[in-house]
């Protein structure tokens, strides 16, 4: 049963998506629905620290210890990546309802120990599409026009008009094929982009839905084909055994020479070591990493440094959108298994 003075909502942010928000959309939801709520605000560093790996949970930030004080007695826990560990579902099991988190996979939440402790987990995949593929269209398009390294030579107090000397001249999207390796939401909603521009759009995807590629203008062909027939190739897949390393050394060298390889999604599913190889050598013409492997990179790793590498610190999901969308839409997803729980009462 609620308290005289709302449902205790443990609310953990950090600097992206903060205990503020959180707190904020949750109490306007609860309240929509006719529920009082007693908001808990907790915030980490991230980004300013980055996350890690914690107790047996990814990509989390946040200190487990005290988010297991906070959640004891509390009705609902509500975070970005806060690490729910087996030690906060422990401390929370008796009175947990319900743990909302705003990303697309809930890699922060020890899965099987909510499973064991009867809490359900409710999450947003897709939440960041929008982001991601706006992300990948404008970089994708800024690196074919050789924009990053242009800008870089402009800053170091050099004027480089070679840029327009025709065997440096870089293809327009209408005039451009692109292999997307991965049609799910975010694949698809890059092709629905780039059929704008008039782009010819393959993909491949052995679980891809063929009408909505149909609905998009995406053909669906073999990984082989895609790779030998794409001026660029943009990853959207996800990290399974399956398509760990996909792009590899043999991958690499069956792309057109010249190409531009597009990674926003997990920097595990290129071989690093082998991509390196293709830029050196010149086979490949270019690349566009969010993501890496490990993350973030070592101070010794050469990718970031090449001048036909546009590197940025995994910032393809980072909008204000992303932010105030995903603490709206988790709201109602918690609001919806507590007024669900508490007809079933």
């Amino acid at each position: 049963m609620s308290r005289a003075n709302g449902l205790r909502v443990v609310c953990a942010g950090d600097q992206f998506i903060s205990a503020e928000l959180l707190a904020g959309e949750v109490l306007a939801e609860l309240g929509r629905v006719g529920l009082a709520a007693e908001p808990v605000p907790t915030e980490s560093h991230w980004p300013s620290e980055p996350f890690r790996d914690i107790d047996g949970v990814r990509e989390a930030a946040g200190d487990p210890h005290r988010l297991a004080e906070l959640v004891t007695g509390a009705d609902a826990l509500v975070t970005h990546l806060a690490p729910v560990t087996a030690e906060v579902l422990d401390a929370g099991r008796s009175s947990l309802r319900v743990v909302g988190v705003t990303r697309g996979g809930p890699v922060n939440v020890d899965l099987a120990a909510a499973a064991e402790a009867g809490i359900p987990v409710v999450h947003l995949p897709g939440r960041n599409l929008g982001a991601v593929a706006e992300f990948t269209v404008g970089t994708m398009i800024c690196a074919m026009r050789g924009l990053p390294a242009a800008a870089a030579e402009l800053a170091a107090g050099r004027w480089d008009g070679t840029g327009f000397r025709f065997d440096r001249v870089g293809l327009e999207l209408r005039a451009a094929t692109v292999g997307l390796v991965g049609l799910g939401a975010v694949g698809l909603r890059v092709a629905q982009l780039l059929a704008a521009f008039g782009t010819r759009v393959l993909a491949h995807d052995p679980y891809a839905d063929s009408a909505a590629a149909a609905v998009v203008g995406a053909r669906l062909v073999g990984l082989a084909e895609l790779l030998a027939a794409s001026d660029v190739v943009s990853l959207h897949a996800r990290l399974t055994e399956q398509t760990r390393r996909i792009i590899d050394a043999p991958a690499l060298a069956a792309m057109r020479p010249g190409a531009l390889l597009v990674n926003t999604a997990r920097g595990e599913l290129v071989d690093s070591a082998a991509l390196d190889a293709a830029l050196a050598s010149g086979r490949l013409g270019g690349a566009v990493l969010d993501v890496f492997d490990p993350e973030p990179p070592g101070p010794d790793d050469p990718l970031p440094a090449r001048p036909s590498v546009f590197a940025t610190p995994h910032l393809a999901g980072a909008s204000r959108q992303v932010a105030e969308e995903s603490a709206a839409r988790i709201a109602r997803k918690v609001a919806e298994v507590l007024t669900g729980d508490r007809a079933a009462r």
